[in-house]
């Protein structure tokens, strides 16, 4: 017996497999929250994908448009992954436009971590600029 390779599966699993996030609960709140769509519709995570379909995916400042090329109930590794979607050009073009501007940008304001935790005197200095005592 060959084992079967599905024709739909569930968006949240497709997305863990695919490695977009990396929980299938993650992905989840992703497609609960509004931050997933399908052929431009927002959908809930149960809604099955397959061949051809069209996604919209926003992970944090990272927005990804990707057409699904083949559907994976399992996670296996990245190299695999990559076999399940392809990124549109507009969206690779847009994304690294986001990045280059970021980089650009700057950080502006860089904080470095304390060496040490602060002292008694320390914590009276914060806490004074603070309450701008």
């Amino acid at each position: 017996m060959t084992p079967e390779v599905p024709t739909k599966v569930r968006l949240d699993r497709w997305l863990w497999a695919a490695r977009f996030f990396k929980t299938r609960s993650l992905a989840t709140q992703a497609v609960t929250g509004g931050r997933v769509h399908v052929n431009g519709d927002r959908v809930k995570p149960a809604r099955a994908v397959q061949t051809g379909d069209t996604l919209s995916i926003n992970t944090g400042e990272t927005k990804f448009v990707v057409q699904v090329l083949s559907v994976a109930e399992k996670r296996g590794p990245a190299k695999i992954a990559r076999t399940l979607y392809q990124e549109t050009e507009e969206s690779i073009v847009a994304r690294e436009k986001a990045t280059e501007l970021k980089k650009l940008q700057g950080n502006g304001a860089v904080v470095h971590a304390p060496v040490q935790r602060p002292g008694k005197r320390d914590r009276r200095k914060i806490r004074s600029f603070t309450r701008k005592e």
